[in-house]
């Protein structure tokens, strides 16, 4: 039998560090950052603990790489289709494909919202944001340059606004994933971007009702 290519080697390790990656994200959505251990993860992996120890020394690494794959999938959500030819298309892009990855990757959302937040990895996550500088940095660009071309009179700021609003949907969605009201919500922002929107949904809004 003749060894194996570099490259079946180089996709083999990278298909164990994604199957660890995925196998953290649900344990740390399960049992908490703190209260997950690396065996935890990797019986949850089906590897051997040595293996996860040796793509992702400590914990804190995988989740930093956790953290860095959720930028570059925001970012992502940037990318223009080919039929997103003007501003107000390439802008009522980002929306839809924003919400509609976010509603599903709700339990995805909600471990990045208490990472950001839990006073034990708020220090990784600023930590995360510095080491992804260019991603973040690409994705304030590509939004501000959307609404200069809008005719912005502070691109930054919009997109500043425009970040905020999203994020704030996004964890409204995160803690009320049965009762928000997703085709209202995406309806009026568009509409309050002046973007085409179709006719407004039927359903009523219901009040959202603690979990």
């Amino acid at each position: 039998m003749s060894p194996r290519s570099a490259q079946v080697n180089q996709e083999m390790r990278e298909q164990s560090q994604q199957r660890i990656l995925e196998a953290a994200l649900m344990a740390f959505a399960e049992r908490g950052y703190e209260g997950t251990t690396i065996a935890q993860i990797a019986e949850r992996a089906g590897v051997a603990r040595g293996l996860v120890s040796y793509y992702f020394p400590a914990k804190e690494q995988l989740l930093q790489a956790l953290l860095g794959q959720a930028l570059a999938g925001f970012l992502a959500l940037t990318d223009p289709a080919e039929d997103e030819i003007t501003p107000d298309q390439r802008l009522a892009g980002c929306i839809n494909r924003t919400l509609t990855s976010a509603a599903g990757t709700i339990g995805i959302q909600r471990l990045v919202l208490c990472l950001m937040l839990q006073p034990g990895t708020r220090e990784i996550f600023v930590g995360v944001e510095a080491a992804q500088a260019e991603v973040v940095g690409e994705l304030e660009r590509r939004l501000r340059a959307i609404f200069a071309e809008r005719g912005a009179e502070n691109p930054a700021l919009e997109e500043v606004m425009f970040r905020s609003v999203l994020e704030g949907v996004v964890f409204k969605m995160a803690v009320y994933p049965q009762t928000y009201p997703l085709a209202a919500v995406r309806h009026r922002l568009l509409t309050m971007y002046g973007l085409p929107a179709g006719d407004p949904p039927d359903e009523p809004v219901q009040p959202l009702r603690a979990m």
